[in-house]
């Protein structure tokens, strides 16, 4: 079997990074076993361009969001389903002076893309909001699990897709790339999240595993708009609600926990006047975070037909459709990353 490249991972990354390179004419093998690797389905899928306790621009902002939406849109389009929610997200002020301060920055043309309204008193009369808060633009969330799967039949159709699990002990080095049993390609990709840690060619990595739980619960008051304050509260298509989330660097092997569940429900009724609500569901994941917050490209120092596309933590709806095109030129053009996420900047 003769491809171009054989990618180690189905989850936002692998998605997102085969069907750049099948966009651009190449021939592609996706390995992956689904319910083994549960991280991308666990996460939210909110992309927010406004993050954090201080409400800053997220990282690379102005080059990550033009490409979120028109991404999964074209994705849609493609596979015929639907899987983007655009929604805007309110965020409540905290206090006064938190909100002069975003009074200020509505005249400034680096967040003017990024915001709809801002509300200078109560616009939710359900959520805390005595100073108001803005609502945010550029925003929403990914069902994760339907793009998953409606790409993996997809890929499927395509013959690119094996459902098999990854033995590094089979890789062989050729003179054109690597021969991984009787598939011969030009490179592999891992792409398999904290899987890539059992790489020999990655086992250096600084991987910092987080785990993160998140709640599906229902409530009485239900808008459009994603709630984000200490907690996010989405609205999600079948009328409940899903809050999270924990981020935690311990108990990584334990699944569902009590405290995770009573310090989001704690956030919760911090955030919203009523504090009546049920639990339909917990679920909890790894996330494949790195140690500096920021993802893993590039070519391995060693052997160049090694790479990785990776390390994508808690952010990958926002960084992969950017990131994709970075590592599609690496890999076709043999332009390197820049040294913030390549993975040379690790020893």
């Amino acid at each position: 079997m003769e491809i171009d490249f054989l990618l180690i991972g189905q989850g936002l990354a692998g998605t997102a990074l085969s069907y750049r390179l099948l966009k651009a004419g190449r021939k592609v093998l996706v390995m992956d076993l689904p319910h083994e690797n549960q991280s991308s389905r666990i996460a939210a899928g909110l992309y927010n361009p406004i993050t954090g306790k201080k409400m800053v621009k997220t990282w690379k902002g102005d080059v990550l969001f033009p490409e979120i939406e028109p991404f999964y849109e074209q994705l849609e389009k493609e596979l015929e389903i639907n899987f983007l929610y655009k929604k805007a997200i309110y965020r409540p002020f905290l206090s006064i002076e938190e909100q002069n301060e975003w009074m200020g920055y509505s005249g400034e043309e680096g967040f003017q893309a990024y915001f709809q309204e801002i509300f200078q008193q109560t616009h939710f009369p359900e959520v805390v909001n005595p100073y108001g808060g803005i609502l945010l633009a550029q925003s929403g969330y990914l069902d994760i699990p339907t793009y998953l799967d409606t790409y993996r039949d997809y890929l499927i159709r395509l013959d690119a897709y094996r459902e098999e699990r990854y033995d590094e002990e089979f890789l062989m080095f050729t003179e054109t790339g690597v021969r991984y049993k009787e598939i011969n390609a030009k490179g592999i990709v891992y792409c398999n999240g904290l899987g890539t840690m059992g790489s020999k060619y990655f086992s250096n990595a600084p991987f910092a595993p987080v785990k993160g739980e998140i709640l599906d619960i229902q409530q009485d008051f239900v808008p459009d708009e994603i709630i984000n304050r200490g907690v996010f509260r989405i609205p999600l298509s079948n009328g409940n609600l899903r809050v999270g989330s924990t981020y935690t660097w311990h108990d990584l092997d334990s699944g569902p926990t009590e405290r995770a569940k009573e310090e989001i429900f704690e956030k919760l009724d911090k955030l919203m006047v009523s504090n009546e609500k049920v639990l339909v569901a917990h679920r909890t994941g790894i996330r494949p975070a790195t140690k500096d917050r920021k993802p893993f490209l590039g070519k391995h120092p060693e052997f160049s037909s090694v790479y990785i596309f990776n390390g994508f933590g808690a952010k990958g709806v926002s960084l992969t459709p950017y990131f994709s095109k970075v590592m599609t030129d690496l890999l076709l053009n043999n332009q390197n990353p820049e040294k913030e996420v390549n993975i040379s900047r690790w020893k």
